[in-house]
């Protein structure tokens, strides 16, 4: 009995050793969609031994163009086209070697949500909320430890995973939604399966797979639903130039091109000024785009053309799948700029009015400018893509508010860098912010001055572009003691259970901080309804005395913004200012519900701003 059982045991295990064998491990994408502007699909089939198979299929509208290998004969890559009238359905990919079936999968069309592709994108009428999900709220602690996630939760460590995920922003939709925001930018979602510190997002170890720790696909398509029937927008935060080190590709690369200096790893110069210099060496070039962020994230190749479609592919079933409303590139000069110009104009074709801005990390406009679409470039580089992170005015801000006024310092920072914007094709689509992941918390930078920090906000509630709110901003939260990023991305306090302070209650808030939490809501919520702020122009006076005027005005309207950079009342006497102000007798500063009987002289508090909706 016990050798027929020993037996059995031997014939189960064999069994189940060919079953392994004839199991492919991977189709990406998973799934696409019928009624694409762009016909083509690549599909990367990864399985043992699969590049030495021949592809079958049988589908009504679908037809097989061809295959290509890539050295690794674990992986093959099938070029379809999908004619316009296909049928949303499925059909079988067989795959033969020597007239054997050797592997077979079942490949699944779905139908497009009518309007897909006509679908609008972040713009100037939005004010976007930036989470970093892991900090925000602990809505499942079930998820908080995954067994097959090698980093556990634990709050006690600054650097380490504390919990939040998905649930906790879909818990707080309404928080968002009473506080007056319109878009949503989280930091990334997708795996992050590494040993340390994954918290943050920024190492992609499946493109394909919400980090568990954070839900599940179903959960991030879910919440971005939610997100629209409040009224709201989902972007979502991508990164093409890198993956993480234990990403699942590290232990069989498709290529030996599929990453840039390896095995010899050599770290990126940082110098992006190479992507416009017009007399940069090939050798300067290849050193900032080819060199590693760091040695946990690799960098990739987009020269090698099937992993350009694969992150292509892979950013339009994002959008598609999860209902997307934009995209947040990060480290956008980082990656082959020519293959991120096709992206920008795969993205456009597919979704005409997605909102796109790209993170370029510069204080010079121009170098800026030279991403945007529309820009006349010396060198004829072309990107689409519409927005841009404008680093060069948030910095402008913090110097401007923080100097002491005098010819060459102080507001007239701002001034000029607002001056700039004859170097964009349309400045009006940047996005503007005061902080964000990545730096010192504004209040921070600010040295916790309150007035400061007030003019700080009204300034980029009511200026050109698209505003960026970073969460727990509206409560001055800060990070006095150290600029550590863990530290600067603490936990909003409230998303876990047991928590003292509440902010989206306002339970333990000091009264500074629900005074700020309260004028957040009120210029916020009366945006919403200002299209003069949103496409008015913007017409701006030279600052005088500590004092910033600005207009923002349409063919129906203006606003007057006043901001005081004293820190005493002053009056002020608005002849300068008369061919802004023609027409208008009177005017209501929504800041403080005061009315303005007349308009020749203004009394401006000390240290604040006037947001005056004339008329």
């Amino acid at each position: 009995m016990k050798q027929l059982s020993l037996i059995l045991f031997i014939l189960l295990a064999c069994i189940q050793v060919f079953a392994g064998k004839n199991e492919i491990n991977r189709v990406e994408p998973m799934f696409w969609w019928t009624g694409m502007k762009n016909p083509a699909l690549q599909l990367m089939v990864h399985a043992p031994e699969i590049a030495t198979t021949s592809v079958e299929l049988n589908y009504p509208g679908v037809e097989l163009k061809s295959t290509a290998r890539q050295g690794n004969p674990n992986y093959l890559f099938i070029n379809l086209t999908i004619a316009p009238e296909t049928k949303a359905g499925s059909f079988d990919l067989v795959f033969r070697r020597n007239q054997k079936e050797v592997y077979r999968t079942t490949y699944q069309l779905l139908e497009r949500e009518p309007g897909s592709a006509e679908r609008k994108g972040f713009d100037n009428s939005d004010v976007i909320y930036l989470i970093t999900p892991d900090r925000f709220a602990n809505g499942n602690p079930g998820n908080d430890n995954i067994p097959d996630m090698k980093e556990t939760a634990n709050r006690a460590d600054f650097n380490g995973r504390h919990g939040g995920d998905i649930a906790g922003m879909q818990q707080h939709i309404g928080y968002l939604e009473n506080m007056g925001f319109t878009a949503v930018w989280v930091n990334p979602v997708l795996e992050n399966n590494m040993s340390r510190t994954s918290y943050h997002g920024y190492s992609t170890t499946d493109f394909y797979r919400v980090d568990p720790r954070f839900g599940t696909n179903e959960e991030y398509r879910q919440f971005s639903k939610e997100l629209k029937a409040h009224g709201m927008k989902l972007i979502m935060d991508m990164i093409f130039n890198h993956i993480g080190s234990e990403h699942w590709w590290m232990n069989d690369l498709p290529s030996k091109d599929w990453l840039n200096a390896y095995p010899d790893i050599q770290i990126t110069t940082h110098r992006r000024t190479v992507n416009e210099d017009p007399h940069a060496s090939e050798t300067d070039k290849r050193g900032m785009t080819d060199g590693w962020f760091v040695t946990s994230m690799p960098d990739l190749n987009q020269r090698n053309p099937f992993l350009a479609t694969y992150l292509i592919q892979n950013s339009i079933w994002w959008t598609e799948y999860a209902g997307l409303s934009g995209i947040r590139m990060d480290t956008y000069p980082y990656p082959d700029k020519n293959m991120m110009a096709e992206w920008t104009q795969r993205m456009l074709e597919e979704y005409p009015h997605l909102g796109m801005v790209g993170e370029e990390w510069s204080l010079n406009p121009g170098i800026v400018a030279y991403w945007q679409k529309g820009q006349k470039n010396k060198d004829g580089y072309v990107s689409c893509l519409p927005s841009l992170m404008d680093f060069p005015v948030q910095n402008a801000v913090v110097s401007g508010l923080n100097e002491k006024e005098n010819w060459d310092s102080g507001l007239i920072k701002i001034y000029e860098a607002l001056a700039n914007d004859f170097l964009y094709p349309d400045a009006n689509k940047l996005v503007i912010f005061p902080d964000n992941h990545d730096m010192s918390r504004i209040y921070t930078q600010l040295h916790e001055n309150d007035k400061l920090f007030r003019l700080a906000t009204a300034f980029f509630l009511t200026s050109r572009g698209i505003p960026q709110i970073f969460y727990g901003t509206e409560i001055l939260m800060a990070n006095p003691t150290s600029p550590e990023h863990g530290i600067i991305r603490s936990d909003f306090p409230g998303g876990w259970a047991g928590d003292n302070i509440n902010a989206f209650t306002g339970q333990g808030l000091s009264d500074k901080q629900k005074q700020t939490q309260d004028y957040f809501r009120k210029l916020l919520n009366w945006r919403k309804n200002q299209p003069v702020v949103h496409d008015g122009k913007l017409k701006h006076y030279v600052p005088q005395n500590g004092l910033y005027v600005y207009f923002r005005y349409n063919e129906t309207g203006s606003v007057m913004v006043i901001l005081n950079k004293n820190d005493e009342p002053r009056e002020l006497e608005t002849s300068r200012f008369a061919e802004s102000l023609t027409g208008f007798q009177t005017g209501t500063d929504i800041v403080s519900g005061a009315s303005l009987k007349d308009l020749s002289h203004i009394q401006v508090p000390a240290a604040s701003a006037m947001i005056i909706e004339l008329k």
